[in-house]
């Protein structure tokens, strides 16, 4: 019988994200790494058990990143800027860590902006952390195995 080593699959709290060349640690969940590809169905006629279908191009995903408010304001400062029209497009990175806190998977975010941002909703009646979200548009996601 063979010997199989055991892999187990990576947790997902163990992550840093890289903005404009910095890894920060601030952000407490990251989402919408999320790509689709466009189907574009032609039906032809006379063929009536299927229809054809057809890659258009792709779209990704906003990335959302959340985090407890604090006194860091770096990412307003990004999101005013974006508002005022004078802005650089950056280049972010969402990395994958392992036990050893070694980076296993890094996923790279071309020419991303901030487009929406969300304050925390208050209720005194809660103790929760109070919570801000902000969204990047960019051009497009590459995943890369670390190794």
């Amino acid at each position: 019988m063979p010997n199989y080593k055991r892999i187990d699959p990576y947790t997902p709290f163990n992550f840093q994200v890289e903005i404009g060349g910095e890894v920060t640690t601030q952000f407490t969940e990251v989402s919408g790494l999320q790509v689709n590809i466009e189907v574009e169905s032609i039906e032809e006629g006379g063929v009536n058990d299927f229809v054809y279908q057809l890659p258009k191009r792709t779209k990704y995903q906003n990335i959302v990143l959340k985090r407890g408010i604090s006194n860091i304001d770096t990412m307003w400062k990004w999101y005013e800027e974006v508002q005022s029209g004078k802005f650089d497009r950056k280049a972010c990175a969402i990395m994958l860590l392992d036990s050893l806190k070694q980076v296993v998977w890094r996923w790279e975010i071309k020419d991303a902006f901030p487009v929406k941002w969300t304050d925390p909703n208050f209720n005194a009646m809660d103790g929760k952390v109070a919570f801000e979200s902000v969204e990047l548009a960019h051009h497009g996601i590459s995943r890369i195995k670390k190794g």
